[in-house]
């Protein structure tokens, strides 16, 4: 099967250009005459020595529109996510509209393979994804996508890192909680590169730290934004407004809150290091009005991340995007349609890195290895319809029509074999078999066929990507750590 990554979106395009502009002047607005909440003094400080306005007595900081610009500008508008294959395969160049797709988190809970019922998660769980991630082609990347309740908190950024990296050779980007644990992630990567300088140069990890919507750069978090930052690493920094609850209920204001927020992150990462590598963020959605709950299978999900799309390119900043989650509590049918919609919506707007896209039910708590499965699939046939029409002389075929005329057949042509693997998407999962074979076969639905692949993968020998002597290495330097 041709695994496809990388390839150009922007064929869906949800806001016109004169619509990014109001979107754009009403944002800069914002920042001129409400501001953010800076509640780090570090961050204020960063602000105000670069020209902001800050008033202490409620931490609110108003950034002029030409600060705004220019402190957007600093960002890279392209950064490479590497993998740790050699011949660079598994890399993600991550920025314009080329579309690489993955895993998400953080989920608490886990549905086992085969199961409807879900359980706590555990690290025993970032094992067996990243081991599914690793030989599904259509998943790009890994983002840790589970919470393994069981180790302190102290200790979750360093052990979900390490085992990780253990188990796949995918890029691994995941969330992170404290300052000793980022400094302790970057510390065990930097061994795995041989140095930091060599991680810096080709950093197989990322980051996620959250600008807390709306209009807040949180104390805590803002803290881990500035030390990723500070060491080179690259960080996304994402906002989650809900349509009516933590922004407008229009999905226009939505937008407004959600672009000033992320890039509120952007630039206090530029000023904690100009140059560094960030992704502009989203995760925006929509609330439950009768609940306040947050919904990830909406519609409006995809229609909000495919517009935030437009406005990264606008700002031409590298975008991590959200799609191909799913409300639904079980693999069912909502959980396909509503997957498969918003990741086809968010990918042909030329989402970057479209975190979410795999695995996850019942409001982004639960990630379930069936899914993994079945969403490797969606992902496949998504990334077809990404790569579109090619339109040459070649796949024209004007000499080969001539060749064989009215009335003939194409079956047995070398032009057939030639693109017969490439031009169709050949599905690993799907039943395309007569009633018959399919009945005599087990008549068995998407969901035990996924459960079945779950298992072959999982019951063969686990492969190690990190050498015995750097794990014994970490056990021996960095406290709480359990052997990966």
């Amino acid at each position: 099967m041709k695994a496809r990554k990388g390839l150009s979106g922007g064929q869906y395009k949800p806001l016109s250009d004169q619509e990014i502009k109001k979107i754009h002047e009403t944002v800069l607005r914002v920042f001129d005459e409400v501001g953010i909440q800076a509640n780090l003094p570090e961050a204020r400080n960063l602000f105000r020595n670069a020209g902001a306005k800050v008033d202490e007595t409620t931490n609110t900081v108003k950034i002029p529109p030409g600060l705004v610009e220019e402190l957007i500008g600093r960002a890279p508008s392209v950064i490479t996510l590497y993998g740790r294959a050699e011949n660079g395969k598994l890399d993600c160049e991550i920025g314009g509209n080329k579309v690489y797709m993955g895993t998400g988190g953080t989920a608490l809970n886990v549905q086992d393979p085969g199961s409807d019922d879900s359980r706590r998660a555990s690290l025993e769980d970032i094992k067996n994804m990243a081991r599914l991630v690793d030989v599904l082609d259509n998943i790009h990347f890994y983002m840790l996508n589970v919470y393994p309740n069981e180790i302190p908190a102290k200790d979750v950024d360093v052990n979900r890192f390490g085992t990780a990296l253990n188990y796949t050779r995918k890029h691994v980007m995941g969330g992170v909680y404290t300052i000793e644990g980022v400094r302790n992630v970057i510390k065990m990567a930097a061994s795995i590169a041989g140095s930091l300088r060599k991680l810096k140069e080709r950093p197989f990890i990322s980051m996620v730290t959250c600008v807390v919507s709306p209009l807040r750069l949180d104390e805590h978090y803002s803290q881990l934004t500035i030390e990723a930052a500070q060491n080179g690493i690259p960080v996304a920094v994402p906002a989650e407004p809900l349509c009516g609850a933590t922004s407008p209920v229009t999905l226009a204001g939505n937008l407004v809150v959600l672009n000033v927020d992320t890039l509120a992150g952007v630039m206090l990462a530029q000023l904690a290091n100009p140059g560094s590598p960030t992704l502009y963020g989203s995760v925006a959605s929509i609330a439950d009005l009768r609940s306040l709950k947050y919904l990830s299978g909406a519609v409006e999900m995809g229609l909000l991340n495919a517009a935030a799309a437009q406005m990264a390119q606008f700002y031409r900043l590298p975008y991590y995007a959200t799609a191909g989650m799913s409300d639904s509590k079980v693999n069912d049918t909502q959980a396909g349609y509503e997957s498969a919609i918003t990741n086809l919506m968010v990918a042909l707007a030329g989402g970057n890195f479209i975190h979410d896209a795999a695995g996850f039910l019942e409001f982004c708590m639960t990630a379930s290895y069936d899914k993994l499965v079945i969403d490797n699939e969606i992902l496949g046939m998504v990334m077809r319809a990404v790569e579109g029409i090619q339109v040459n002389d070649e796949t024209l075929a004007f000499e080969l029509i001539k060749e064989i005329g009215p009335g003939g057949a194409y079956v047995s042509s070398n032009h057939t074999r030639r693109h017969m693997r490439t031009e169709q998407y050949i599905s690993e999962l799907s039943d395309i078999e007569d009633r018959e074979i399919w009945q005599a076969a087990g008549a068995k639905e998407t969901k035990t066929r996924a459960t079945e692949k779950v298992r072959e993968i999982l019951d063969s020998p686990s492969r190690s990507f990190v050498p015995d002597a750097i794990r014994k290495q970490f056990k021996k330097e960095i406290s709480g750590i359990i052997d990966v």
